[in-house]
């Protein structure tokens, strides 16, 4: 005699919510099945605010299950899994407060990924976990055009390895091209006489439609391979309070939402989703707009397969 289970409901919001967005959680996939892997790292030991990323994952899992329900998600004109297939592979696992060996265990996991053609959807966990990831970009695209979503540059030089200084390293490490990279939502001070990006401020972006601070993303990174590191805390605190260094003067959710849509044209290789600590949440408040914007963001994936279908 063999158990077969019910399936789960995709329209029952509540109940055998594992995956994100419902995807099967697997550790093994064929290499033909999927387009796109999502991965989490529950990791925030290298915060210098409030702790508590590690819970990112879970939270924005959970949350996600509300971005189920709708065939085809607004405002796009199909339904992005008929392009794109989804594995949730879990979480990474390393060893208990070793941040050294959570650097290598998640660079380890991305090259085995990125090995087999896949798209990565990472959730995080604290802002560290883009190094890692960026090394195993750069050792299969070479220097990746970065385009970060922040209200922090997380450029600083103390000499070690925390959430603000990742993108110091990747600079030295050579893992980014500064001359394609871009951050944007900036609000906190840098030092511009030696800052290596270009910076779209929260000042400058919030009087701006949508359209014109994609065109300036667009421009600057051209026709490079183009990895997305969003910090949620580029959000304004009463759109995404549950995050551990939250800036007033953010963006909304509809505004990132809408600038993430209008990212089509470029060569989107990878994307992370960080700094989420649902304990500070409202009504799952920043969970779910983390979770809408990797679904933004398959979208756009799909939206980019659909037209290469049409061609």
């Amino acid at each position: 005699m063999t158990f077969e289970s019910q399936k789960a409901d995709s329209l029952n919001m509540y109940s055998n919510i594992f995956g994100y967005l419902r995807a099967p959680l697997v550790n093994r996939f064929e290499s033909d099945e999927i387009d796109v892997v999502i991965s989490g790292i529950a990791f925030d030991m290298a915060v210098t605010g409030r702790p508590g990323a590690r819970f990112g994952p879970s939270g924005i899992r959970k949350a996600s299950a509300n971005l189920t329900w709708e065939k085809q998600r607004w405002p796009w004109k199909f339904d992005w899994r008929d392009y794109i297939k989804l594995a949730d592979v879990g979480d990474i696992a390393y060893i208990p407060a070793k941040i050294d060996d959570m650097l290598e265990k998640l660079r380890a996991h991305a090259t085995n990924v990125l090995n087999f053609g896949k798209i990565m959807l990472t959730l995080g966990g604290d802002h560290l976990v883009t190094l890692p990831l960026l090394r195993a970009y750069a050792n299969k695209y070479g220097k990746i055009a970065l385009i970060h979503f922040d209200s922090h540059t997380d450029t600083d030089d103390d000499g070690g390895f925390n959430h603000g200084t990742m993108f110091h390293h990747a600079w030295h490490e050579g893992l980014v091209d500064p001359a394609h990279s871009i951050q944007v939502g900036i609000r906190t001070w840098y030092n511009d006489q030696s800052h290596p990006y270009k910076v779209l401020d929260a000042g400058w972006c919030n009087e701006q439609k949508a359209e014109e601070i994609a065109a300036q993303i667009i421009k600057m990174v051209g026709d490079a391979p183009a990895y997305i590191s969003l910090d949620i805390d580029v959000l304004d605190p009463a759109y995404a309070p549950g995050t551990g260094t939250p800036v007033p003067g953010g963006f909304t959710t509809d505004l990132l939402l809408k600038i993430i849509r209008n990212l089509v044209p470029l060569q989107l290789v990878g994307m992370d989703i960080v700094e989420v600590a649902p304990q500070y949440d409202s009504g799952e408040i920043t969970s779910l707009a983390a979770a809408a914007m990797g679904l933004e963001f398959l979208c756009v994936l799909a939206e980019q397969k659909r037209r290469q279908a049409k061609s």
